[in-house]
C-alpha cells in the first residue's frame, strides 16, 4: 500500500503528540513535522474504569488516558472541519486502544492505518520507516 500525499501521521503516547504529514508522493513519501497543537488532559471522561488503590497504584493512567482521548478529541475536530483527508495514527497499543474508543465515524472514514508502536521520541525518517514497514511498504 501507498502513504498518499498529504496523509496526516499523528504519533502520540500518553503524554505527547507529534504530527507529521507526507509532503512527497505516493510513491517516494517524505514526512514532515508540523506544529503540535498544545494538548491538556481534556477528556476527564476517559479511563474512569482505572482505579488507583495498593493492587493497582498506577496513578498516572488515568493522566495518560485522558490524554489520549484529547488526541482523539483534537483528530475527531479536524476530521469534522474537513482538515484531515487521511490519516495514519501511531501509538503504543494501550494508548492506541484509549484513543480509538473516541474515534468519531467522519475520523474513521479518514483513516487509512493504525501503528502500535511508541515511537513519541522518533525521527521523521524512524517513524516514516515503521509506518511504510506496517502498510507492508517498503521504507525508503
Amino acid at each position: 500500500m501507498l502513504l498518499h500525499h498529504d496523509t496526516l501521521v499523528v504519533v502520540a503516547d500518553g503524554r505527547a503528540m507529534k504530527i507529521f504529514r507526507n509532503a512527497g508522493s505516493d510513491i517516494a513519501p517524505r514526512l514532515e513535522a508540523r506544529d503540535s497543537p498544545k494538548l491538556g488532559h481534556d477528556g476527564h471522561g476517559s479511563g474512569g474504569r482505572h482505579h488507583s488503590s495498593a493492587a493497582n497504584p498506577d496513578a498516572a493512567q488515568l493522566d495518560e488516558d485522558s490524554f489520549a482521548a484529547t488526541v482523539a478529541g483534537w483528530l475527531n475536530a479536524e476530521a469534522l472541519a474537513g482538515r484531515i483527508v487521511s490519516l495514519v495514527v501511531v501509538a503504543p497499543p494501550r494508548a492506541l486502544g484509549e484513543i480509538r474508543r473516541h474515534y468519531h465515524p467522519e475520523l474513521e472514514k479518514r483513516l487509512v492505518a493504525e501503528v502500535a508502536r511508541e515511537l513519541v521520541e522518533a525521527s521523521a525518517v524512524e517513524v516514516q520507516a515503521a509506518v511504510l514497514a506496517a502498510r507492508g511498504g517498503e521504507a525508503s
